[in-house]
């Protein structure tokens, strides 16, 4: 669909193309709506979202013609575009832990090199790729699809355009299912300022817990110390000697990243992290395949396409401390308490100290008009904390959350865990919502299926 580049000045400028899709009811009969899906990041698509829930939940596919959209700035609409990837190889590779005056200047001047391919290749659009224009664009497809009211589902970053749209047109909303909520009560400095903390917590409280439990399998230390132990000496193997697997040069920052992501989802992602630190530790035993698999994972940390609109949405949304000083201190806190993703924070944070002084409107969650919004968070997602989870659950009067405990994953909904669909589908279909905050319990941690000979796991 064409859409206003800028919706505030509908008649000026080049309209911009949304990507839309739609899986229609299989029970046209009983059919009850739409049910709008929207994709995380920000920067992921969303187009093939509504066959995948269709799949999972053919109750809802039967109930809901199911929607979504490559976001603006994203995949198959128009598209904002920044540095190629071997920039953007380049900002996100090497060691952050290292704190040299040398080195911290060199992330500063990728941050600015950065920004400045973003500005040449995508200047006019680049103030436009916003939550708050995005959030009309779905208003826009809820009018062509002829639906006075839509319900909705979106995780992660989608919280926060699900919130944002509830708060532009709360008498649209039929239902709302927030799943791993992104604080959107403060500013995108603040909560993404709490992730090192919440990635840190995920790793030691139960990746490393399960390695160290899955010893036998993986012989990377029998208790969660020895385990971290083998990490950091991995780790700084790379620094010393960067490894160079299929073609592929691997440095800490890689591997960093291949953790924080591994430990979004325990299945698969525990035991695909346990596999590549066997393959780091004995990269000269270990099969051609498992060398040539973790040399693909690793090989861009950050796809670049999806640095475009991430960095375009964050840094344009709310306003961000513009201080190298600040950064430089606060970066140096967050390398020395949670290093995983500490390390690497001032790779962020500098992009946006060096963005163009946002002019977007922001929008203030209310949650004034809406009909109860179900909630849905871990305690120990390591992306969208469970803090920041709690603070939301309070913006939104009326709205029911249920806490997954004993585990950290990632999105709830569409995660095989029963509690979680039963309430969720539940909710969609015939409209029941708990009458009070509840809870589901985690499914148990993957039993990680024995490393084959030849791998180059050994005994310690």
């Amino acid at each position: 669909m064409a859409v206003p580049r800028d919706w505030h000045r509908p008649d000026q400028g080049p309209s911009l193309t949304v990507e839309v899709s739609r899986h229609r009811a299989t029970d046209p009969a009983g059919r009850r709506g739409v049910l709008m899906m929207a994709a995380g990041g920000p920067g992921a698509s969303g187009l093939k979202r509504p066959a995948g829930l269709a799949s999972y939940a053919p109750g809802l596919a039967a109930a809901y013609d199911i929607v979504s959209f490559d976001q603006r700035g994203v995949g198959s609409s128009t598209r904002v575009t920044c540095s190629d990837q071997s920039a953007v190889d380049a900002s996100f590779s090497g060691d952050k832990r290292d704190r040299s005056a040398a080195a911290i200047r060199e992330t500063f001047a990728r941050a600015r090199a950065f920004v400045r391919d973003c500005q040449r290749h995508s200047g006019d659009l680049l103030p436009y790729i916003t939550t708050e224009q995005a959030v009309h664009d779905m208003d826009l497809y809820r009018v062509l699809l002829g639906a006075d009211t839509i319900s909705y589902y979106g995780p992660s970053y989608a919280t926060v355009l699900g919130a944002s749209y509830a708060t532009e047109f709360p008498r649209r909303v039929a239902r709302m299912v927030l799943d791993s909520n992104v604080d959107f009560t403060g500013t995108w400095q603040s909560f993404m300022e709490g992730q090192p903390l919440s990635f840190q917590r995920r790793f030691e409280a139960d990746f490393l817990p399960w390695l160290a439990k899955n010893d036998g399998v993986y012989h990377q230390g029998r208790t969660p110390a020895q385990a971290k132990e083998t990490f950091e000496r991995l780790r700084g193997r790379l620094h010393d000697h960067p490894l160079v697997l299929d073609g592929t040069t691997l440095t800490p920052d890689q591997l960093d990243t291949a953790a924080s992501n591994a430990i979004y989802q325990a299945d698969p992602g525990f035991e695909r992290l346990a596999g590549a630190l066997t393959v780091l530790e004995h990269p000269d035993t270990a099969p051609p395949a498992a060398k040539q698999a973790l040399a693909q994972a690793m090989a861009h940390p950050v796809d670049a396409g999806f640095a475009a609109d991430f960095f375009s949405v964050v840094c344009n949304d709310t306003p961000w401390n513009r201080s190298a000083g600040y950064w430089t201190a606060q970066s140096a806190r967050a390398t020395r308490d949670h290093p995983l993703v500490g390390a690497r924070s001032l790779a962020y944070s500098a992009v946006c100290a060096a963005w163009p002084r946002p002019t977007a409107p922001r929008i203030q969650v209310t949650g004034r008009g809406l009909p109860p919004v179900l909630m849905l968070n871990s305690t120990h997602d390591p992306a969208t904390y469970y803090e920041g989870a709690l603070r939301d659950h309070r913006a939104l009067p009326g709205s029911r959350l249920v806490t997954v405990v004993g585990g950290g994953d990632h999105g709830q909904f569409q995660n095989h865990n029963a509690c979680v669909d039963s309430l969720v589908e539940g909710y969609l279909v015939d409209g029941t919502i708990p009458s009070a905050d509840t809870t589901c319990a985690a499914d148990p941690l993957p039993v990680p299926v024995p490393v084959p000979s030849g791998t180059g796991a050994s005994p310690r």
